[in-house]
């Protein structure tokens, strides 16, 4: 076995090249198996130092490391504070140290299984391979992307590992392209588990245990995993060539690293190059900062980041001549009607963009399908409103490069005048709405107050209804009697143009005698022709 062994024990040397018939033994052993490592891990590059542990349940005496295709067996060094396990160290590992290792261990006259097979790869035998990804490494959650990873070898091995030690996919394709063959990978539909670093080995069908150099690594990021952020320029998106410029990417808190991208509709992005600020400086400025811009944000040490942001254009003045400005019918207008700026160039352009001083939005752009000069488009605004009121400049380009702007025009101060009524009308119906909603909430605790001071009083036996006496009640009738009456009835008589009114008086004494009741009934109200009369029975 090629390589050096570490310092073996004086024991062990007794034990080295023992012939196949012993290691025949081990395999039909009867106890436990052992457990087989490698440290650092059994993929190796070509010249560095590697330690094959073998470890067993129970004490035992001897360890052996056997290993396959290879006649004999090698015996396996035991730290002196355990008897459990054993290992054989390597301080330089070659090419012939490749392949499948088992090991065991003698306990008394007893043989132990052979461990599980540890294969040992060598790696860095050959040139490394090249490696691609189609269309990008920056894949949003729920896509797919290709890794190629070329061999100039018509038979052999191709090899795709992830950091981490995650599952990888089988080649999906073998293809030979400009004298080499090409092994492709498909990954997705791509998940958080996609994210990482992944590197493609080669190996010859001889030697299958031999492998490449590592190809250049490739970063997946994967997007769409949280909440996009918002993009915005200060001062803003339309810049003097030669001015500064700030791009801020604004996200919900708890992140860490912010990318920038830019026009990923004819780039698509590579690799998402995180920094720690959200703040991201432009300048001076020149014409390769035109374009349309996009931010990320994710977290340190991390392969996921956030959907993309909406996209924001800057743009670059002062690349050409300016245009001139102009409204027709006028620089004022009044309330309602319509005004149009009219953008003209006397050379030749194909788009003008209009833009309003202090305005968020992004400018308003038309293009032009007519090549005759003088070049101008018409910017209708309509109907206007004291929205539209303010200072406004034009700028021209080409739609080959929208992102460079000409000088911009002389500012045109637009003046809305006219009837305001319908804000006074609504200044009026608000205040009439809210001092209404006051006085009935006024009103409301007011009622509640008297309900809650006002005490129960006794029951009252209700009038008949439609009764004259009733009425006779409501004019004003006021009836008096001196004696406690025990019951009464109130017959009502029509008379004409007044009522009169007669008790029946029911009341008794002790010895059940009528007695005189000296009761007179006052009216007021009914009939002045028809003074009010005793009423019979009654005394006066």
């Amino acid at each position: 076995m090629g390589g050096s062994a570490g310092t073996l024990t004086p024991t062990a040397l007794l034990y080295l090249g023992l012939c196949q018939g012993l290691w025949d033994q081990a395999r039909t052993g009867t106890l436990p198996k052992p457990s087989i490592w490698a440290d650092p891990g059994p993929m190796v590059t070509k010249g560095s130092p590697l330690t094959i542990w073998c470890q067993a349940s129970l004490q035992a005496d001897v360890y052996y490391l056997y290993k396959e295709s290879v006649h004999g067996s090698w015996p396996m060094k035991t730290p002196q504070d355990s008897s459990n396990r054993a290992s054989v160290s390597f301080a330089s590992i070659s090419s012939h140290n490749s392949g499948k290792y088992q090991c065991a261990y003698q306990r008394g006259k007893s043989w132990s299984q052979g461990s599980d097979l540890l294969t040992l790869v060598v790696t860095g035998v050959y040139d490394a391979p090249s490696f691609s990804a189609n269309p990008t490494l920056v894949v949003a959650s729920g896509g797919n992307v290709s890794l190629s990873c070329s061999s100039p070898w018509p038979r052999g091995s191709f090899h795709l590992l992830k950091e981490g030690g995650a599952d990888v996919p089988q080649y999906l394709e073998l293809t030979f392209r400009r004298k080499r063959y090409q092994a492709v990978f498909l990954v997705g539909p791509v998940n958080t588990s996609h994210g990482g670093t992944y590197r493609c080995y080669i190996s010859p069908e001889s030697y299958p245990y031999l492998w490449s150099q590592p190809s250049n690594p490739l970063h997946l990021q994967v997007t769409g995993v949280y909440r996009e952020p918002s993009l915005s320029a200060q001062p803003g998106p339309l810049v003097q060539s030669g001015d500064s410029l700030s791009l801020l990417c604004r996200s919900e808190t708890g992140f860490d690293r912010f990318a920038l991208t830019k026009d990923e509709e004819l780039r698509a992005p590579q690799c998402l190059d995180g920094q720690p600020s959200p703040n991201f400086t432009l300048g001076p400025v020149s014409r390769s900062h035109g374009g349309r811009y996009r931010c990320y944000c994710g977290h340190k040490l991390s392969s996921t980041w956030s959907a993309p942001s909406a996209p924001l254009d800057v743009l670059i003045t002062g690349m050409y001549e300016k245009p001139t400005l102009s409204a027709q019918p006028g620089p004022s207008v009044s309330w309602g009607e319509n005004v149009t700026l009219q953008c003209r160039s006397e050379v030749w352009f194909d788009s003008f963009h209009l833009s309003k001083e202090g305005s968020l939005a992004p400018p308003q752009v038309l293009h032009l399908q007519d090549t005759a000069i003088p070049n101008q488009v018409k910017f209708t605004l309509s109907p206007v409103t004291s929205d539209h009121e303010g200072t406004y400049r034009c700028y021209s380009s080409h739609s080959n490069s929208p992102y460079l702007l000409s000088q911009p025009s002389d500012p045109l101060e637009l003046l809305v005048s006219g009837p305001h009524w319908y804000l006074y009308v609504l200044i009026g119906v608000s205040v009439a709405f809210v001092l209404l909603l006051g006085l009935l909430g006024l009103l409301l605790v007011r009622h509640r107050r008297r309900g809650r001071g006002r005490k129960p009083g006794p029951v009252r036996p209700p009038l008949p209804r439609r009764s004259p006496c009733g009425i006779l009640a409501r004019e004003g009738a006021t009836l008096f009697c001196p004696h406690q009456m025990l019951s009464w009835k109130t017959h009502c008589l029509r008379k004409t143009d007044s009522w009169t009114a007669s008790l029946d008086l029911a009341q008794h004494d002790s010895h059940g005698q009528l007695p005189t009741c000296p009761l007179r009934v006052y009216t007021t109200g009914i009939s002045n022709s028809h003074p009010s009369s005793p009423v019979p029975g009654c005394g006066i």
